[in-house]
């Protein structure tokens, strides 16, 4: 079934978590001054999702200094302070239906074995969803067995995925056409905002169950 961006894409319209306090100028308050409550909802988008959508959020890391972060339905998979992101690839797995996660894992596309990845590409069940953020390098070791497998994940990037480039993408297995989830920055001397690399990048918003 083909995807439509429009319909299915609520992304950059969010920000920040839970709740957050604004206090008044004096002359706008009364005294004592009051204070106004912004409501944040999951995953810190600042609107809610409809009834029965996924929220989501996630960021590529920040050259090779921050690491990638990962919310779904307000539950942070995967962080820095988690401690469970590495340089490379991470990726995790979500049951397209329920929301559950089904598993996370980092792997290091610098100087790791690029096996390991493709044998955890090969055994994603059907129904899961693929989320996937790029940390530092997430392209020297890349072949084109691993391409396939996510292009047949839905990217289309993930061809010309290279040295320190930033990705961000959420897929699914046998998906049938491309995902209108995904973000992509070549690694380039002449548009990188960090010395070396490109600019970290921001996909958030909200996606019904089984999108695909």
């Amino acid at each position: 079934m083909r995807v439509s961006v429009t319909t299915w894409m609520f992304i950059r319209s969010y920000m920040s978590f839970s709740m957050k306090t604004i206090r008044l100028p004096r002359w706008l308050a009364a005294s004592p001054t009051k204070e106004i409550q912004v409501k944040k909802y999951k995953c810190g988008l600042i609107k809610p999702c409809p009834a029965n959508y996924f929220a989501f959020k996630i960021c590529s890391g920040a050259a090779n200094v921050v690491g990638p972060t990962m919310c779904f339905e307000d539950r942070m998979i995967m962080s820095p302070v988690k401690n469970n992101v590495g340089r490379g690839l991470n990726i995790a797995l979500v049951n397209g239906t329920t929301g559950a996660v089904l598993g996370q894992k980092a792997f290091d596309m610098y100087s790791g074995d690029v096996m390991h990845l493709v044998k955890f590409l090969k055994e994603i069940p059907g129904g899961a969803l693929v989320l996937v953020a790029s940390y530092d390098d997430p392209g020297t070791k890349m072949n084109d067995e691993s391409r396939k497998l996510f292009s047949d994940l839905g990217s289309s990037y993930a061809k010309q995925l290279g040295f320190r480039d930033s990705w961000v993408f959420i897929g699914a297995k046998d998906l049938r056409g491309k995902s209108p989830f995904e973000q992509f920055l070549k690694n380039s001397p002449d548009t990188n905002k960090y010395e070396g690399w490109p600019e970290l990048l921001e996909m958030e918003g909200c996606m019904p169950p089984k999108p695909f």
